[in-house]
């Protein structure tokens, strides 16, 4: 298979995870066709890859822990829809042993996320800003969602570089 293929099949994953957070920041929501782009590339992308049956396999196995995780998280409010299936889908194209770093990152960047919505919901902050975009607005209001989205891109990017499914492409080249 060509370089310039394997790639493209790679790429989609952190493109995809962009995107996701993107929409999560601008509208609290993150349409289906985003994870299910994610979901349905992972195979031939691993396949692309070199990746081993067993070891995707185990990539498979890490998307169904992480998405019974997240529909956990999801029916204690925890998260929305969207996040959950991203989340999942982030788990699948990691596997492990990436997925430790990823959860332990998205945990961290959604603590930040967290600190920061807390000080530019603050009354003062909101109180001087004029004329920032709508969704700047939105994202500023007090009770307003957490695009918790942006965290899960934020640890799915950051582990990705360390995965198995990178280091089968490496080793192919």
């Amino acid at each position: 298979m060509s370089d310039l293929l394997q790639a493209a099949l790679l790429t989609l994953f952190p493109c995809l995870l962009i995107v996701a957070a993107l929409r999560d920041l601008v509208s609290f929501t993150i349409p289906n066709w985003i994870s299910a782009a994610m979901a349905l590339a992972f195979l031939p992308a691993a396949l692309a890859a070199g990746l081993a049956w067993d070891a995707i396999g185990l990539h498979a196995l890490v998307g169904l822990i992480c998405f019974i995780a997240a529909v956990a998280m999801f029916a204690l409010r925890w998260i929305g829809g969207g996040d959950a299936k991203v989340l999942a889908a982030a788990g699948l194209w990691l596997g492990w042993p990436a997925a430790g770093v990823f959860l332990v990152v998205t945990g961290a960047a959604g603590g930040l996320l967290a600190m920061s919505l807390l000080a530019v919901r603050s009354d003062w902050v909101r109180a001087h800003v004029s004329g920032a975009p709508v969704w700047a607005m939105r994202l500023m209001e007090q009770g307003a969602p957490v695009p918790y989205g942006v965290a899960i891109a934020c640890g799915a990017l950051f582990a990705f570089p360390g995965s198995d499914l990178i280091g089968a492409l490496q080793g192919n080249m």
